[in-house]
């Protein structure tokens, strides 16, 4: 009787190893596939971050000062999750050949492409951190909630990637409407602007946002040296555990119509 959930286990432990062996794959060969490699992971989001701190801080003057560490914050938390969600909901539908050719559980693909775009936002994000310190943030106490901010935003990502890599292959114009919801998220996720310094009737719908509450308790934590606000943390960490569970589910469910689609 033992052997039976022995084999399922040991087939979990496989496709676990068989994410960590992609996600390092596609990191290695997206790093050869350009002349400075890796470095492009830095240079990427350097200048794009350059280019809005251009536009808003010196052509339109906003922000005044710490406006530079208030944008920079914003952008990469942003980033990580613009990025993570929108190649881990077309994964399985980028992935239809190799599907066709060898069974392997669809969650896979999701699961490797939010895998590797978290390693290149780590090392962005370590690069913010050394940012924000030579520029006179220093570490405090309340850095201590950075894992558990980090846990959030990675199970939030992780749930709309896989709940919308269960529909992609169905639904290919699934596509074009993410890529302009993201658009208009970025404006009014606060990246740009603190929520509070809008009228009042206006700042709950923008913090139904789950990312522009997750801005906003990085701010505190890295800018502010205070303790995040805990119950919309809690609130996104719950409905992403959810989400996580419903996008696995109907991704099983259709395991073997997706060859058949893509």
């Amino acid at each position: 009787m033992a052997a039976i959930p022995d084999r399922a286990q040991n087939r979990r432990s496989h496709y676990v190893n068989l994410v960590l062996y992609k996600v390092y794959a596609e990191l290695r060969a997206e790093s050869a596939r350009t002349y400075v490699g890796f470095l492009w992971w830095i240079v990427d989001p350097v200048l794009s971050m350059a280019v809005y701190y251009g536009v808003f801080a010196l052509l339109l003057d906003r922000g005044g000062a710490g406006f530079v560490p208030f944008l920079f914050v914003g952008l990469v938390t942003f980033r990580w999750l613009n990025m993570a969600i929108a190649h881990g909901a077309t994964a399985i539908r980028e992935n239809g050949n190799l599907m066709r050719q060898v069974y392997l559980p669809g969650i896979v693909f999701p699961a490797v492409a939010v895998l590797t775009d978290t390693v290149k936002f780590a090392v962005v994000f370590g690069l913010l951190l050394g940012f924000l310190w030579i520029s006179g943030y220093p570490v405090a106490i309340p850095y201590l909630a950075l894992p558990v901010l980090l846990g959030v935003e990675l199970l939030l990502i992780a749930a709309v990637a896989s709940m919308l890599a269960s529909v992609m292959p169905f639904v290919p114009d699934l596509e074009i409407i993410l890529s302009n919801s993201f658009r208009i998220l970025f404006f009014v996720s606060g990246i740009f602007f603190s929520i509070s310094s809008v009228p009042e009737r206006y700042q709950l719908y923008l913090r139904l946002n789950p990312i522009a509450s997750l801005i906003e308790a990085f701010r505190a934590v890295l800018l502010e040296n205070q303790w995040p606000a805990w119950t919309p943390v809690l609130w996104i960490a719950a409905l992403s555990v959810a989400g996580i569970a419903l996008g696995v589910r109907q991704i099983a469910r259709y395991d073997r119509v997706y060859p058949k689609l893509t």
